[in-house]
């Protein structure tokens, strides 16, 4: 796993909360890509997205694991250490997705 990461031994096997982005399914807003939090489960937009949900979700709770979750990329990142690294072994589960409007 990635070296210089203080946050892995907190990753959490969770259920995601939502097929999409929660806020922009909400607000009827698109987004590109998902990540889901893997301390809690919340499901957010990438940063390439118009809200970057995922990141905002970092910030207000200082939860500091995502994955790629759709599509599954195979990869998480840590907010606080800015590490990338490989979660292949231990994806999230996957239950489809609803359209991403682009």
């Amino acid at each position: 796993m990635a070296q210089g990461c203080r946050h892995l031994a907190g990753i959490r096997d969770v259920v995601p909360s939502a097929l999409g982005c929660e806020e922009c399914l909400q607000l009827g807003d698109p987004w590109l890509h998902l990540r889901v939090c893997r301390t809690c489960g919340h499901v957010g937009c990438c940063d390439q997205s118009p809200n970057r949900h995922a990141t905002k979700h970092f910030h207000a709770t200082n939860h500091p694991i995502i994955e790629a979750y759709d599509p599954p990329e195979g990869w998480g990142w840590c907010y606080v250490d800015e590490i990338m690294f490989d979660l292949s072994d231990r994806p999230t589960p996957h239950g489809g997705s609803i359209p991403r409007f682009y």
